[in-house]
């Protein structure tokens, strides 16, 4: 066999090999992908969260949960309480989840655990237990990105969310809203406070939230 012949075959043999890495590569993005179920208007939706779930910041109404429940059709509770921790929160949603049977639980928590300096991987874990609660159920799940609050990269305008909701949304398998609400603590102007959105952010807040739900297939 000719060196050209050579050439010619090793070139085949590296595009075969390349060509089922891309398949392969392909396949494994897909697996990671959370298969979802498109939730359909007047299906209940559970808002589960803190003080930015409730609508500290702004008039009755102009929560995010009211207004994501005006734009999709869905009839959604709003199970946001001030002051929550996602440690307390682990130990509330079963009760709300035998109540509503939501088609779908929105988890917007962890900025009061965060203000009490508790530890990362603990939140992060409390966390997870109300996703594998939420899941349990039989509900669908989305997670909110919430950024650590800190000071200083809110005075800089460059609040981010914490590393553990995406890494727990990879572990977990279930959609993230990613920096939804960062970007609203980033704006002064969306601002009712350093913590909280006013109303024109909670609109912010629910139009981001509502795009990715979007791509996500779930509105």
């Amino acid at each position: 066999m000719t060196n050209a012949a050579f050439e010619k075959r090793d070139t085949m043999r590296r595009r075969k090999f390349l060509g089922l890495a891309s398949v392969i590569a392909l396949l494994a993005a897909c697996s990671k992908t959370p298969k979802l179920k498109r939730i359909p208007a007047g299906a209940l939706v559970l808002a589960f969260g803190d003080s930015v779930t409730f609508g500290t910041g702004a008039a009755a109404g102009e929560d995010w949960p009211s207004l994501l429940a005006a734009q999709t059709g869905w009839r959604v509770v709003n199970a946001g309480i001030p002051g929550d921790t996602a440690d307390s929160g682990q130990r509330r949603i079963k009760a709300l989840l035998d109540e509503h049977h939501p088609a779908l639980a929105i988890v917007e928590m962890g900025g009061n655990d965060f203000l009490r300096r508790r530890p990362q991987s603990v939140i992060k874990e409390d966390l997870r237990s109300i996703v594998q609660q939420i899941k349990l159920a039989g509900s669908q799940v989305v997670l909110i990105g919430v950024p650590e609050l800190s000071l200083l990269a809110i005075v800089a305008g460059k609040p981010s969310d914490s590393k553990i909701y995406g890494d727990l949304a990879d572990e977990e398998n279930i959609p993230l809203i990613a920096d939804v609400f960062s970007d609203v603590l980033a704006n002064p102007a969306l601002r009712a406070d350093t913590i909280h959105p006013n109303a024109a952010g909670y609109r912010r807040m629910t139009d981001g939230m509502l795009a990715q739900l979007k791509k996500l297939g779930l509105s």
